[in-house]
């Protein structure tokens, strides 16, 4: 699944390499840059009006539909989020490279969610709002694993976004996305589709994450942006497609619920707390990448345990062979960081391995994962 992903994070150094990259990958609709065409012709694009600020009292029934409502509700909190940052070239001479991606403001008083790829490497963020003005951004906090992050402007009485209920959505209702697709000439882009489906699993860079398929076109730039219901209720932040030629209709948002609760912890803390066991595991799979050969059916093998991490204190040693936390089987290294991930720090969990053929179980304590920033 890996070789179908891209960051659709347009840099307008590197327009012509995202975009050879774009035809043959599914990708993380990041950040888009202008090309020496699209900046020549973007004067000749008007930005719309402001949906809030669109009269709709007179519109029949007929007319307005979900995605009008939608627009008119959320449209005045998608922001475009400029990214300038620096690069290196050929000759690893410094370039500075610039690139555009979406963001919803979630707090009047200037908070903003994003994708952590739209503002990753970011020198300097600019944060472009729907009534026109453009505000320097602060990074509040930033989260790889999930891809989201939070940006604050100073300022107040900010058209703020109501998040949905993403646990109660259903396959096939209406899915209105809002974003910036191809940079801020097309700021506030609408488009409608319906929810293709729900918990769909991806792995992405070895994590395997959770998002809400709809067939709504997300576009380079869209990242960011806002999946919204036909209540006007974001219900999730756009992130990826698939981009594989003959693909069509296949875009990614991450679920509103799991946005609550990563932005919480970084206006918290900066960051998201994460559990871990303390140990570094194989599948038959991921030993091949390294030159191993790992004969096992089943479970994952214990390759090497932190020093005085919570597996070590449980008990368990290199060769163990773990089978199952708590009471679900785990197969591959994805489905074993997928469980551990459930839980929460400071919760025990029952892990079974297998140690010599034979089977047995301890209960521990998940730890805090550490940080390397620390």
């Amino acid at each position: 699944m890996q070789s179908l992903f891209t960051l659709l994070n347009h840099k307008k150094k590197a327009a012509i390499v995202a975009s050879v990259l774009a035809a043959t990958a599914i990708s993380f609709s990041g950040c888009s840059a202008s090309n020496s065409q699209s900046e020549s012709s973007s004067s000749a694009v008007s930005q719309a009006a402001p949906a809030s600020k669109v009269d709709t009292s007179g519109l029949s029934d007929a007319r307005n539909t979900p995605a009008v409502r939608a627009a008119k509700a959320v449209g005045p909190s998608v922001v475009g989020i400029t990214n300038k940052a620096v690069a290196r070239d050929w000759f690893n001479n410094p370039v500075e490279t610039e690139g555009v991606g979406s963001g919803v403001i979630f707090r009047s008083d200037g908070y903003i969610v994003t994708n952590n790829h739209v503002i990753s490497g970011a020198k300097e963020i600019i944060v472009s709002l729907a009534d026109g003005r453009s505000l320097k951004g602060k990074l509040i906090g930033a989260d790889e694993v999930t891809d989201l992050a939070v940006v604050k402007v100073e300022a107040d009485n900010l058209p703020a976004a109501d998040f949905g209920d993403s646990d109660q959505i259903v396959v096939g209702e209406p899915a209105i996305a809002i974003g910036n697709p191809l940079g801020l000439e097309f700021q506030g882009s609408v488009t409608s589709g319906v929810v293709s489906a729900l918990n769909r699993t991806l792995d992405i860079s070895d994590k395997r994450v959770k998002l809400i398929q709809t067939d709504a076109a997300i576009n380079p730039g869209n990242s960011g942006g806002a999946l919204v219901n036909a209540d006007g209720e974001v219900i999730g932040i756009n992130s990826a497609k698939v981009a594989a030629g003959g693909v069509e209709g296949m875009g990614f948002s991450i679920p509103s619920n799991t946005v609550q609760n990563v932005i919480k912890e970084l206006m918290d803390k900066g960051y998201v707390a994460r559990p871990y066991l303390g140990v570094t595991v194989f599948d038959p799979s991921t030993a091949g990448r390294y030159g191993y050969q790992l004969n096992i059916d089943k479970g994952v093998y214990v390759f090497r345990l932190t020093l005085g991490g919570p597996a070590d204190k449980a008990g368990l040693q290199r060769g163990d062979i773990i089978l199952k936390i708590g009471e679900a089987e785990v197969n591959s290294v994805s489905e074993l960081r997928q469980k551990v991930g459930e839980y929460k720090v400071g919760d025990s969990v029952k892990v079974t391995f297998d140690r010599n053929g034979s089977t047995r179980s301890v209960d521990l304590v998940l730890e805090e994962m550490p940080r390397d920033d620390k």
